[in-house]
């Protein structure tokens, strides 16, 4: 009798305890049918300034609109985001993307942004550590820091052929694109040449009042180097071009509609 009631109620234990175990793995959300949460990689330039080609330094950094806008998109849509600078580099918000003649009434939201992710932005993650198969997606704002450094760093190059093997999400915004020519084999042979894609155009360049003095302009090197670019009919509108993995924006207000085109791609 007494071994009965002893099996009994070792049986009921482990009941309980199993009972316990499966509510906690359902209410962390961790139970066998939820999908894994996606993962982007922002990377940002860790540059402060671009030299011009008269040897001066122009203060720069990332595109503050260009950042906040796919940052905040991809959170708002559940997913996990991590940033990753050169060396681990804090970055620097280019001061013009902070000036209200160019950022518009929404300067004090981004200010707020930055300010709240402060911790983030403060201890970005190495790139040159950075395993892209722990993420769906790379994703690369403007500003013309990326013409200062990421446009000929190799561990951006790295991660690049990484996303492409592993037919990754690339996105990139605006000078972003630069982050693009990194991407060279040991041969000299070029990742995206024949790349459908489009960039901050010269014409905004130009009007932008950067391009008399910059050591080259983006779009014209990236038509050099073999991309198939486009841009929109008019200067400063919303542009964005997919191309297989690889979805670029043309400039600032192409920011949002090009992390909603990763959005759909990524929930496919």
């Amino acid at each position: 009798m007494k071994a009965s009631i002893s099996k009994f109620l070792a049986g009921l234990l482990v009941l309980i305890a199993t009972l316990a175990t499966n509510t906690c793995t359902y209410a962390n959300g961790n139970n066998s049918n939820t999908p894994p949460r996606k993962k982007i990689l922002i990377v940002l330039s860790a540059a402060s300034e671009w030299t011009r080609a008269d040897g001066s330094k122009y203060p720069s950094g990332y595109w503050t609109e260009e950042f906040v806008d796919v940052h905040e998109k991809f959170v708002a849509a559940g997913f996990d985001v991590d940033i990753a600078t050169p060396g681990g580099k804090k970055p620097t918000a280019d001061p013009h993307s902070l000036d209200p003649k160019f950022a518009g009434a929404r300067v004090d939201a981004f200010k707020k942004y930055l300010q709240d992710l402060s911790g983030e932005i403060s201890h970005p993650l190495v790139l040159g550590k950075i395993n892209m198969a722990k993420y769906d997606a790379v994703v690369i704002p403007g500003g013309h820091g990326p013409v200062e450094d990421l446009y000929k760093d190799k561990d951006m190059g790295h991660v690049l052929f990484e996303a492409e093997k592993t037919n990754k999400i690339i996105g990139v915004i605006c000078h972003g694109q630069a982050a693009l020519l990194s991407a060279v084999d040991e041969k000299g042979n070029w990742l995206f040449k024949g790349t459908t894609l489009t960039s901050f155009s010269d014409e905004e360049e130009i009007e932008f009042g950067t391009a008399s003095n910059a050591p080259w302009l983006l779009a014209s090197r990236l038509r050099q180097c073999g991309a198939n670019y486009q841009r929109g009919e008019k200067n400063w509108e919303a542009f964005v071009v997919t191309d297989g993995n690889v979805i670029s924006g043309q400039n600032p207000a192409s920011s949002i509609p090009m992390a909603e085109a990763i959005i759909v791609a990524l929930n496919k």
